[in-house]
């Protein structure tokens, strides 16, 4: 059911769009409305007419498709759908943090010191101090 109204929704939306395109603005805009492009089969205040009542049908049709449309994802909207409400990418739950509660880690082992007289790395010589 929803699909077939997006679907009525969208030709609604591009004829609404198409509608508003060919009617004259005050400035003349496109211009397609006109009593010149009819032919002469209705005059420019019939044209202008039909025109303004096609886009108050069509914009009403718009208005009531999409509280519909609204009122319907409202009864299924309660699942966190949202953008924001999508949960991270598996990568980012593998980020170290804190543990969780109730969980152990395991013990770290303990330094062990070396043995006096071990062989342990010599200390790096003092570079010489210049003389002037």
């Amino acid at each position: 059911m929803t699909n077939v109204l997006i679907i009525f929704h969208l030709f609604v939306t591009i004829a609404l769009i198409g509608i508003v395109l060919i009617q004259r603005s005050e400035g003349g805009g496109l211009g397609i409305g006109s009593s010149q492009g009819m032919g002469g089969l209705m005059s420019g205040r019939g044209t202008a007419n039909l025109l303004t009542r096609a886009t108050a049908v069509l914009a009403t049709l718009f208005m009531g498709i999409a509280l519909v449309l609204a009122l319907l994802d409202r009864g299924a909207g309660s699942s966190g759908r949202g953008l924001l409400d999508l949960s991270p990418p598996p990568a980012a739950t593998a980020l170290p943090g804190p543990p969780a509660k109730g969980v152990t880690l395991p013990a770290a082992p303990a330094p062990t010191t070396p043995a006096p007289g071990a062989n342990t790395p010599a200390k790096p010589a003092a570079p010489p101090v210049p003389t002037n």
